[in-house]
């Protein structure tokens, strides 16, 4: 029997909206590791709500078709009966979390199923030592990165030990380390016979060990079969996030193509010369310092999350903040829009301090996208989201907001609310907010997050016409491979201390720095660092 069964699945949220998914008919074996990709907006997640009854006991809409979960019909058994079977971390960690510790959000869902107390602590020291976040347990889950609140979703679901396991982009907030030891996870419990189905738009994480590879494309299944043979195809078409070997592969001609930098780093040093491809063209930035921090300091109540940071960040430039899941990155960029004001050290962002400047002064130079989007909205439709800024600051202008609605993909959505949104457009949204005013520093949280190829071409695109304008951009990114191609430099945090600010290759080039930030050299650098050492060239 099918773990999940799928026939003839058709699904709209309102009767008077189009389908978001048309006639799929579908079966995931017990003990397969399924990953499942597609363009932001094609349909995974709502796919994904299907598969424990939230679609249609939760959401409503119009659902035709049936799904079958361990054999049991989803219209049939509320999500109550279907706990048991298949458990889900969805896409937004923080939307999941509501109790005053770690511990009782992993201990939620096993109370709900009448678990006696002695296994409900064992099975949360279980997860947790799995998921290295013993140190958490006792932490209020909303006091944590975006990619320690990704790890107690993935804990909560865990617990549960579910015959399917679903994880909606469970990497998207994951540092280097953490996203291996996921990795190793999700092999160990595959190994145990627990079924996997991972959404995913980087297939980096996750190629290696799938054992099947699923692709949709506005609501339809384009693909289904093995992972090698996805990859041969051009699967970034359908906004697929490429592993990094598999594109480095295919422009150096390789055959079969390398799913991983291990696989590649066997076969590079055997290639003849050929031109490789080059980073995008960057605008010198300027000698003028438009960021200047010296001597930061902070404490998220008794505990300090930033010591002594000084950095200076120059007009044109862009800058990435990098480094391990909790090392200080979003706290840093907080302080360089006033959201946060310094307890210790000066803040001065285009000559002004930030602990004695305006927020209105400051919102208008300074424009920032929140590694959360929806703690930005509080309009009830996209487009006057869009506008209040600008307007209440005074400088409204509908010919630029119209130029980066259509750069982000928003024309379809702009009279809906931005709460109904997908998770990529209201990615995509905060980015559009974060620059309609034009402001002259744009900074950027986990910018890559659950983002498409598309979208990742279109924000590269973007960011290079603000810096061909003399602005400055600030990213704080787990995702270095998006970071090399777009930084000047990298700022490297970790434990709320920097630890060197300098360019990319300079930084991956320093394996104890590189170890202490618990980062990893992108593909792209191990490329470049071996042909250059090969006797061929």
């Amino acid at each position: 029997m099918a773990i999940l069964h799928i026939e003839g699945l058709r699904y709209r949220y309102r009767q008077s909206t189009p389908w978001v998914l048309h006639d799929i008919t579908w079966r995931v074996e017990p003990g397969e590791y399924v990953v499942l990709a597609g363009a932001n907006g094609s349909g995974k997640s709502t796919l994904v709500r299907t598969c424990n009854g939230l679609i249609p006991h939760l959401h409503g809409g119009e659902m035709q078709g049936q799904v079958w979960v361990a054999g049991l019909n989803t219209r049939e058994h509320p999500v109550h009966d279907l706990i048991i079977h298949v458990g889900i971390a969805f896409q937004n960690p923080e939307a999941q979390l509501f109790t005053s510790s770690v511990a009782r959000e992993i201990a939620f869902g096993l109370e709900s199923l009448g678990l006696p107390p002695t296994t409900i602590r064992q099975r949360i020291a279980e997860v947790a030592a799995l998921l290295g976040i013993e140190t958490l347990l006792s932490r209020p889950p909303h006091a944590l990165s975006g990619g320690e609140q990704q790890q107690v979703v993935i804990a909560a679901a865990l617990a549960l030990q579910p015959q399917l396991l679903i994880l909606d982009e469970p990497f998207a907030h994951l540092d280097a380390w953490h996203a291996r030891r996921l990795q190793e996870l999700l092999r160990r419990i595959h190994r145990q016979g627990i079924t996997l189905l991972v959404v995913e738009h980087h297939l980096h994480h996750v190629i290696q060990d799938a054992t099947r590879l699923v692709v949709l494309e506005r609501g339809r299944i384009v693909f289904d079969g093995d992972p090698r043979d996805g990859v041969a195809e051009d699967l970034e078409r359908f906004g697929v996030v490429e592993p990094p070997a598999v594109r480095w592969g295919r422009c150096l001609g390789l055959s079969p193509l390398p799913l991983t930098v291990e696989e590649l780093a066997t076969r590079v040093p055997m290639l003849t010369p050929s031109p490789l491809p080059r980073l995008s063209d960057r605008p010198s930035p300027s000698d003028k310092p438009v960021v200047v921090v010296e001597k930061l300091q902070a404490r998220q109540g008794e505990r300090r999350v930033l010591h002594d940071i000084s950095l200076t960040v120059h007009a044109g430039e862009c800058l990435a903040i990098v480094g391990p899941n909790g090392a200080g990155k979003t706290t840093l960029i907080r302080h360089l829009n006033g959201l946060l004001r310094p307890e210790q050290g000066t803040v001065q962002v285009l000559g002004q301090d930030v602990g004695r400047a305006k927020a209105s002064t400051l919102a208008r130079r300074v424009g920032m996208s929140f590694q959360n989007p929806t703690a930005q909205f509080f309009k009830p439709r996209v487009r006057e989201e869009l506008e209040v800024g600008p307007r209440v600051l005074g400088c409204l202008d509908p010919e630029w907001l119209m130029t980066i609605v259509r750069r982000f993909q928003l024309e379809d959505v702009l009279e809906r609310s931005p709460y109904t949104l997908s998770e990529g457009e209201k990615r995509r949204l905060s980015f559009a907010l974060a620059m309609a005013a034009r402001p002259d520093v744009v900074i950027l949280d986990e910018p890559t997050a659950g983002q498409d190829a598309h979208t990742r071409a279109a924000l590269h695109v973007f960011l290079q016409h603000l810096r061909d304008e003399g602005r400055t951009v600030i990213l704080a990114t787990h995702d270095l491979d998006f970071a090399e191609t777009c930084a000047d430099r990298w700022a490297v945090l970790a434990d709320g201390r920097l630890l060197a600010v300098a360019p990319p290759d300079i930084i991956m080039a320093d394996p104890e720095l590189m170890r202490r930030a618990r980062l990893e050299p992108t593909a792209g650098f191990y490329v470049r660092q071996t042909r250059t050492a090969s006797p061929t060239e």
